[in-house]
């Protein structure tokens, strides 16, 4: 009875021992269970957590940033080294337009390049050209977009020349007053900033940031003469600098560079008035005359036609 009672125990803890080894490895097995199958869920849903993320973004950066970054890098290739010297030039006077770079006019060429040369080809198989016609016309269609961005930076440098002689002849006087009413060039400087609009009131507010930053006031000045290229800017520029370099006051200079201005720009209305004759002769040519002639004439032909059909 001793050894069936010591057996029986035995059982007992044997049994117990061996559940609690099975509870221990079942226990174990469920989180590497879990753990794989939290690695496969992953690896199979990753790519489609991937393509939603790329499509959440927006279509410039899906599309236009890559189109863009590989446009550059063909355009580096093409240009010279010294091109963004002239082409941050360009910008400067055109009065950098926003979102307007370096790089992204670069970008530009190649893509109106491409894209000048495609539809060029297409327009041409369309209307079934020939070879020399097709040959000349795709030339001509993709120097024109390789030179679009210049020719959109060489129209906006123009518009603002035009905005700067407008606004120049008024803002001088209003820095003249200002300066003879007791204010430092500065001070009259920024007055005519804060309370003018127009590409000119932001040239000035430049001059008045590169001055704050450790700039000197005659390279400050020059600085704004060479983003550029009206001839009465850069003469009033080389007065302030002359003036400021050899003690002038600069309120005399003032006034007789308002004066000068007014007179310039008089003389421009002048020219451009006399412009007019010439610069109407071609549509009074070629678009009013034929039409007048038609209009006068046309009458006394179909009379002499019919006159003549009746006799025969």
């Amino acid at each position: 009875m001793t050894l069936l009672l010591v057996a029986g125990v035995a059982c007992v803890f044997t049994a117990l021992l061996l559940g609690l080894i099975a509870a221990g490895a079942l226990t174990r097995e469920t989180p590497g269970v879990n753990r794989s199958l939290a690695v496969m869920e992953a690896l199979t849903s990753a790519p489609e957590a991937m393509r939603e993320q790329e499509l959440d973004q927006p279509f410039r950066q899906r599309v236009v940033d890559p189109l863009l970054g590989r446009a550059l890098t063909a355009g580096r290739r093409l240009t010279p080294a010294d091109y963004n010297i002239k082409l941050r030039e360009k910008l400067e006077r055109a009065g950098n337009p926003g979102g307007w770079t370096i790089d992204r006019v670069v970008a530009l060429k190649v893509i109106g390049f491409v894209a000048a040369l495609v539809i060029s080809l297409l327009l041409s198989l369309m209307l079934g050209l020939g070879f020399g016609p097709t040959l000349g016309f795709v030339v001509i269609a993709s120097l024109a977009g390789f030179n679009a961005p210049n020719l959109y930076l060489y129209q906006r440098a123009y518009d603002r020349d035009a905005e700067l002689r407008k606004g120049l002849a008024d803002s001088i006087d209003l820095l003249t007053i200002s300066v003879e009413s007791g204010l430092g060039f500065d001070a009259a400087l920024s007055y005519v900033a804060r309370n003018t609009e127009g590409p000119l009131s932001e040239e000035f507010a430049r001059v008045l940031q590169e001055m704050q930053i450790g700039r000197g006031r005659t390279e400050a000045l020059r600085s704004l003469a060479d983003r550029t290229t009206l001839p009465e800017l850069r003469s009033f520029v080389s007065a302030m600098v002359q003036a400021d370099s050899f003690g002038i006051p600069i309120g005399q200079v003032l006034r007789v560079q308002s004066t000068e201005i007014r007179t310039k720009r008089r003389q421009w209305a002048e020219e451009q008035a006399q412009k007019v004759p010439v610069k109407i002769l071609v549509p009074l040519i070629f678009c009013i005359l034929p039409c007048l002639f038609i209009a006068v004439l046309g009458p006394a032909v179909i009379s002499v036609m019919d006159s003549f059909s009746g006799r025969m």
